[in-house]
């Protein structure tokens, strides 16, 4: 299982979110952006985002309607958020979560803070490099609260590829057997 612990640190390692001045604020339309999510969330292996998808997020009030069928940075960084985070919290958990972040910072600052965590803890679990302690000036709930979620997310990304790579040397082993 060694060669499979190294390809997941290989498909992990180099891993990194659009900070908000790098996601682009020209307006996408919404396939472009069920591409834009995709791409960059393809190293976790999680399940993809999809255009229907999309659509119940603004209909569920997640994010806000697109203006004139186009996108902005602020519905792309939470929509990468929600596509991270929805494998551990149900909808209904995202919205809290949306609303406390309103609460206490300016989406641009959450989501790069977030983004900061997320690689840090990413990082940390798949041994790539030691956990950096106390990111943000900052201690409070919400960082907390966001800290532990991402605790969370990163051991259930590290449980799925590891059991995926598991999956790949068994089916890979009789084939090795017989040449």
């Amino acid at each position: 299982m060694e060669k499979g612990v190294n390809n997941m640190i290989e498909a992990i390692d180099g891993f990194r979110l659009p900070r908000y001045a790098q996601i682009p604020d020209v307006g996408l339309y919404l396939e472009q952006v069920v591409r834009y999510v995709n791409t960059h969330l393809a190293p976790l292996g999680e399940p993809e985002l999809t255009s229907s998808m999309v659509s119940n997020y603004v209909k569920q009030g997640l994010i806000s309607s697109p203006i004139k069928k186009s996108y902005t940075a602020e519905h792309l960084a939470r929509l990468l958020f929600i596509a991270v985070v929805k494998p551990v919290v149900p909808l209904e958990g995202l919205r809290m979560m949306f609303s406390i972040q309103e609460d206490n910072y300016t989406l641009p600052t959450a989501y790069d803070y977030f983004c900061d965590e997320f690689e840090n803890m990413l990082s940390a679990a798949f041994g790539i490099a030691p956990a950096r302690e106390g990111l943000g000036e900052t201690q409070s709930d919400a960082k907390d609260l966001l800290r532990n979620t991402i605790v969370a997310i990163v051991n259930k990304v590290y449980l799925d590829r590891y059991l995926e790579e598991y999956q790949k040397q068994r089916e890979k082993a009789p084939d090795e057997q017989q040449t």
